[in-house]
């Protein structure tokens, strides 16, 4: 783990010597961005009308992965960010600024226009080219995460999904069956052919629009493997929900463009009967992945993502009555897919709001507990000076939990994580109790040193977890926020 200290007084300064070296300008900004699940740092630094991305990561093997695979597509013309400088010891770079625009968010702003469909069209243009041409010359002994999407990959991805998805759910099944039938299938798709370079996370969220064209990012994961896989990633992501016509329609494109590409001749029914076998796993690889992050981890962007995954499941099971050809492993995944555990997790079908208000707060334990308003009194108040201060450290001392660099630092220097999956786990008795009795209060404080760091951004957490988890009404009031240090006045050590 990278030290707060290093994280604060040292990552930045490396970043912001490197784009002074690159650019021979100063930087006028530098902000933090959003992290998925990886131990990377993303920042936006901004000089005038000059920027760049830039990217801190502690493991030098994966970093030498994504600059060997960008020269690599770079050389065959497919789009990826332009890599412009790395630092000596290889944990920093700078790369192309692509912008804030995912084909993504496209689809879930725009919907499902020509325009869109169009540019689908050309990011699997572009992914046939990754696949094929690319391909050919990738060595894949410098892959980080693995080498092949083979038998024991795929074993693995079912594990994931009986694991962290299907145990959770409590419905009975033949475990011992359902091992052996995993077993075949993972054996099954081990020798499907051809193999190719495969992206592995092939969705719309890693293909940025930047003036008009596709751009790859996020392709560290690269392996050698079937390239049916990322077509079933793209076409079946399932916040994207894409119509059963564009499937075919965006599936007929990528078998088109291998023509212009040169590519052997291919057994095309073959191909196609692949492509459904890795629909399957990446299906079931998603809620496993859903089910880790939001059931185990209760991150509330993962809990949403569960009903539209179900949905897409439910929807291939019925347009493929012979897939899965194993009964013990259909049965299950029909009554993981069947109306009621839609219903379970679809946040649109709660059209009756429960009553329950919840109020939270954020307080410091300077200025004392906040007394509780309304008849009933009680709640939880929990106490989070246990976890480490940002407010330690001079780039976080005037921010507060509402900021990014604030959530980055106690989500991955902290212990707060941990934290708060008690919170929820504990919070969740009552909410769900006082649902089914009809109560219409609950308050929950959260108390640090200053009320401005630790107890703003658990408060905030918890609110977002139990909109999206309950469909509550939940207010938020940050008691200190008044007194926030904001400044580098009057700042308190």
């Amino acid at each position: 783990m990278i030290t707060p200290n290093k994280t604060v007084a040292q990552i930045a300064g490396i970043l912001e010597k490197l784009f002074e070296e690159h650019f021979e300008k100063k930087p006028d900004t530098i902000e933090a961005l959003a992290v998925s699940g990886s131990d990377r740092r993303y920042y936006r630094i901004v000089s005038g009308k000059t920027t760049a991305i830039a990217t801190y990561n502690t493991n030098v093997a994966e970093n030498n992965t994504y600059f060997y695979f960008t020269e690599l597509f770079r050389r065959h013309e497919i789009n990826v960010p332009e890599v412009y400088k790395i630092s000596k010891d290889r944990r920093a770079y700078l790369q192309q600024d692509l912008g804030r625009t995912s084909l993504f968010d496209l689809v879930t702003k725009d919907g499902y226009t020509e325009p869109v469909r169009k540019l689908y069209h050309k990011a699997l243009a572009q992914l046939a080219k990754l696949q094929w041409v690319a391909g050919r010359e990738a060595d894949y002994k410098q892959c980080f995460v693995s080498k092949q999407f083979d038998e024991k990959a795929i074993m693995s991805d079912l594990l994931y999904f009986k694991y962290y998805f299907a145990d959770l759910q409590g419905i009975p099944y033949d475990r011992s069956l359902l091992i052996s039938e995993m077993e075949l299938l993972s054996k099954d798709l081990g020798r499907v052919q051809p193999q190719t370079l495969m992206y592995r996370d092939f969705q719309s969220r890693n293909i940025m629009v930047h003036e008009g064209k596709i751009f790859f990012i996020d392709f560290q994961g690269s392996m050698q493997g079937p390239p049916q896989y990322d077509i079933a990633s793209l076409l079946w992501q399932a916040r994207a929900q894409l119509p059963g016509q564009w499937k075919e329609d965006l599936l007929n494109g990528y078998i088109s463009s291998l023509n212009d590409l040169h590519v052997p001749r291919m057994d095309e029914i073959y191909f196609r009967r692949g492509y459904v076998q890795f629909v399957l796993v990446r299906l079931l690889q998603v809620l496993g992945a859903y089910g880790f992050r939001g059931l185990l981890q209760h991150k509330a962007h993962f809990i949403t993502s569960i009903g539209p995954a179900l949905k897409n499941l439910d929807t291939f099971l019925s347009d493929h009555p012979q897939t899965p050809a194993y009964p013990e492993l259909r049965s299950l995944l029909e009554k993981l897919s069947s109306p009621e555990m839609q219903e379970r997790y679809s946040t649109a079908s709660h059209d009756v709001q429960p009553k329950l208000v919840v109020q939270v707060n954020s307080f410091s334990y300077k200025a004392g507990i906040p007394k509780v308003k309304g008849p009933h009194g009680g709640g939880f108040v929990f106490d989070c000076r246990g976890i480490l201060n940002p407010g330690r450290y001079a780039a976080y001392k005037y921010l507060t939990g509402n900021d990014e660099m604030v959530r980055q630092f106690l989500e991955r220097e902290t212990r707060m994580p941990d934290f708060l999956n008690y919170v929820y786990a504990l919070v969740s008795i009552n909410v769900e109790d006082y649902i089914a009795r009809g109560f219409d209060q609950l308050s929950v404080s959260f108390g640090c040193t200053g009320g401005q760091h630790r107890s703003v951004y658990a408060a905030n957490q918890l609110a977002i977890y139990l909109k999206t988890r309950y469909n509550l009404e939940v207010t938020v009031t940050h008691c200190n926020e008044s007194k926030w240090v904001l400044g580098e006045e009057g700042a308190k050590a």
